[in-house]
């Protein structure tokens, strides 16, 4: 379905070729097919649906920890919350669990969505565990080579970031015409503010054209 996705301004990535002014960009399935301001797009798409959005469309982010989130920590069911917290477990308390196939996979899916919720669109492998590895396969989260240094396992991959890798580290690939429809929308005003307020700041993100996060 042809969408134009509106905020208030539009960032493209490292390479960032967005018009100036630009505050939408339209996609049409799976593919971004302009990028712009949103007067223009929509005049020349007018069956267009429209999104409208408050903060900066971005494309989405990178994990490149995710084979540390997936693997290595448990993400708990809502309804052990009383009983494991709500936060992943590592370590002593990862152990304690005796964790077999069917609940590493479980774990790998709920760990999956809480990337989604942060503007993750791409993941990191490789990933040794057969479970975790189908998991990712089916969420439909890109798959990206290994990155030059994973950083800590975080779920927001702004707070992982070390300074030196720069903003190129944050995104799986540049906002451009022909390329994936992999976005994200955080509720800030600019880049600046986004690496302050963090990927927790995310209002929806969009993988291959579709809505797979809103927050309500």
């Amino acid at each position: 379905m042809l969408t134009v996705h509106a905020a208030d301004a539009v960032y493209g990535g490292p390479a960032d070729g967005v018009p100036e002014g630009a505050d939408a960009v339209a996609v049409d399935g799976a593919t971004v097919v302009a990028v712009g301001a949103y007067a223009e797009l929509t005049a020349a798409r007018p069956a267009a649906r429209v999104r409208r959005w408050s903060g900066l469309i971005t494309p989405g982010l990178l994990n490149a920890a995710a084979p540390a989130l997936l693997e290595a920590a448990y993400h708990p069911d809502p309804r052990e919350a009383g009983e494991l917290g709500t936060e992943p477990l590592t370590g002593a308390a990862l152990a304690a669990l005796g964790m077999d196939d069917a609940r590493w996979g479980a774990s790998a899916r709920r760990g999956l969505q809480r990337m989604l919720r942060h503007g993750t669109t791409a993941v990191s492998g490789p990933f040794t565990r057969p479970a975790v590895r189908t998991a990712v396969a089916r969420s439909g989260l890109r798959p990206h080579a290994p990155a030059r240094s994973a950083g800590p396992a975080l779920l927001d991959p702004l707070a992982a970031l070390a300074e030196p890798d720069g903003p190129a580290a944050l995104f799986a690939s540049a906002l451009t015409v022909g390329g994936p429809a992999d976005l994200a929308v955080f509720g800030v005003p600019d880049l600046a503010a986004l690496r302050t307020e963090g990927a927790g700041s995310c209002v929806a993100t969009v993988l291959g054209g579709r809505l797979v996060f809103r927050r309500g």
